[in-house]
This record gives C-alpha cells, sequence and structure tokens, in this order.
C-alpha cells in the first residue's frame, strides 16, 4: 500500500472560523490537484490556539447538519481530512480536538490527553483533557492521532503502536522558543528529534504537523515533517511561512523495516500491565 501525505501547514485567524473554514477547503483543493489522498491541518486549526474565553463561541460538532463540518465532510469524499476544532461533550466540557474525515462521513475523534500548565501555556483553564486513545482503521492502513504536548509523554505514542498504529500524525500549535546560533529554533529541533526517534522505536511512519503565524504575541514556526520507519526524514516543509509538503508513505517499508529489526514482534505488553500494576499500588 502507498499513498500521499499532504501536511498543510497554515496560519489562521483567532476566533474566525468562516475565514479558517475558506482556507481549508483552498488547501484541500491543492492537495487534492497535487495528488494527495490524505491532507493534515494542525491542532485548533479551524479556530485558532490562544482562543480563552473565545472557547465556547467557536464550537463546532462533526456532523453533516453543522455549517463548519458540512463542506468538510463533502471535500472528504475523494480525499481524507484531519482537521483541528473545538469539541463539546453533553455536559459542556469543551475539549482540543482532531477530526479524521474520510468518504464523506465522520471516522475518528481524538480529544487531546495532555494539557500543558507550565512556562507560558495554560491549558488547564479553559480546556477539560480527554480520557481515551485508540487508533482507527482507514483505506490506507491503521492510523493513530495525538495533539501537542500528547506526543511528548512516551505513553501515548507507545499504546498507539501497540494498537495497531502504521502512521502516527502529530499536529500541533507548537509556539517558536529557544533562540541560538543554531539555524533553528530549539523547539523545532525537539519535534524534529523526538518524532524521528519514535519512528525508529516503533518502526511505523510518523508525520508532524505545525502551524505558522502570530497570535497574541506568539509566533508559530511550522516545519511540518514526516518520518519513515527507519528514522529517516521523508519530507520536511519550510519554516514560518504558509506550505503544503507531500511526502510518500509505503507502507512496504515498514514490513522490510520490521523483518530486520522485530521490536513490535518482541514487545511484551503483558510485563509492562504486571509492573504499571504493581507501580500504581504501591505506597507512596
Amino acid at each position: 500500500m502507498e499513498f500521499t501525505l499532504a501536511l498543510a501547514q497554515i496560519d489562521t485567524k483567532l476566533g474566525v472560523v468562516a475565514d479558517n473554514l475558506e482556507k481549508h477547503l483552498e488547501y484541500i483543493g491543492r492537495a487534492r490537484k497535487e495528488g494527495a489522498d490524505l491532507v493534515a491541518f494542525p491542532e485548533l486549526s479551524l479556530t485558532g490556539y490562544i482562543l480563552q474565553d473565545l472557547v465556547p463561541t467557536v464550537v463546532s460538532r462533526p456532523e453533516a447538519d453543522d455549517p463548519t463540518f458540512a463542506p468538510l465532510l463533502k471535500a472528504s469524499k475523494d480525499i481524507d481530512i484531519l482537521v483541528g476544532f473545538v469539541d463539546r461533550d453533553e455536559r459542556s466540557r469543551h475539549y482540543i480536538a482532531a477530526a479524521y474525515l474520510a468518504g464523506g462521513a465522520l471516522t475518528h475523534v481524538h480529544r487531546k490527553l495532555y494539557l500543558p500548565t507550565y512556562g507560558m501555556f495554560d491549558e488547564g483553564r479553559f480546556w477539560a483533557a480527554g480520557d481515551s486513545l485508540r487508533a482507527f482503521d482507514t483505506r490506507f492502513g491503521r492510523i493513530g492521532v495525538l495533539i501537542c504536548e500528547d506526543f511528548w509523554h512516551a505513553s501515548p505514542p507507545y499504546l498507539l503502536w501497540l494498537d495497531g498504529a502504521e502512521l502516527l500524525l502529530f499536529i500541533s500549535a507548537s509556539p517558536g522558543r529557544g533562540l541560538s546560533a543554531a539555524p533553528k529554533l530549539e523547539s523545532a529541533h525537539w519535534v524534529e528529534h523526538v518524532c524521528a526517534a519514535y519512528a525508529s522505536l516503533f518502526t511505523c511512519f510518523v508525520a508532524s504537523n505545525n502551524r505558522v503565524g502570530f497570535e497574541d504575541g506568539v509566533t508559530f514556526w511550522g516545519g511540518a515533517s514526516a518520518f519513515g520507519p527507519t528514522g529517516a526524514l521523508l519530507a520536511q516543509g519550510p519554516y514560518h511561512e504558509e506550505a503544503l509538503t507531500l511526502a510518500t508513505i509505503d507502507l512496504r517499508e515498514m514490513e522490510r523495516t520490521r523483518a530486520r529489526l522485530p521490536l513490535l514482534r518482541d514487545e511484551r505488553p503483558d510485563l509492562v500491565q504486571r509492573e504499571l500494576a504493581r507501580i500504581l499500588a504501591r505506597e507512596p
């Protein structure tokens, strides 16, 4: 199985969903023309990131009668789409979420699991944390989605790997941090370093898509990237500008890598389960 992944690193207007939707449809059209089979957008791509008190005003529902999702679902009839949006549950709790759309229907929703509240981040004040994690089947194989802080913790990608994910899609709104004499921001270096490590450790494909632009004094650096199951870089987007970056995902490469390096075959989740139970049962 071989397919083309498009990573749309875009700038968004804070709280202006209609304009952001128009840009999504534009990039979906570009991706389709360039032969992409799947296009992924960044974290909170439909709304902007630093929403704070705007959160309840920009909620969308990934359903056909929702004015934001209706055209996205229609567009997904011939190209799969991953978008970032504000989700709300039946008890009016709000989540940073991502929706995977395919064949004109919703395939999967992931709600962000880890909400950073350190440094410049204050997500815990405005958002609820997701409480489930699943890989899901697509026409391209099994995929797992994580949002920004999720992939800084080792357990979510590990669990998706055990759940059969062949492609890990990481979407983010990562601010630019760590200026130095190096040719790239420290935040960009670490994201790319971690993605390459996960790809090689889990012998799967890993793609990361970060937004660009400025918001409330914060800059976002872009730099979409994709890595193969040996950790090799497959595609790299530019920094600090909007772009559509294409990567070829050939699942046969994963099969060849796992034949040479059978880490998944030799993994012992039963051991992990026993030791976690012991650790959790241990008295403080």
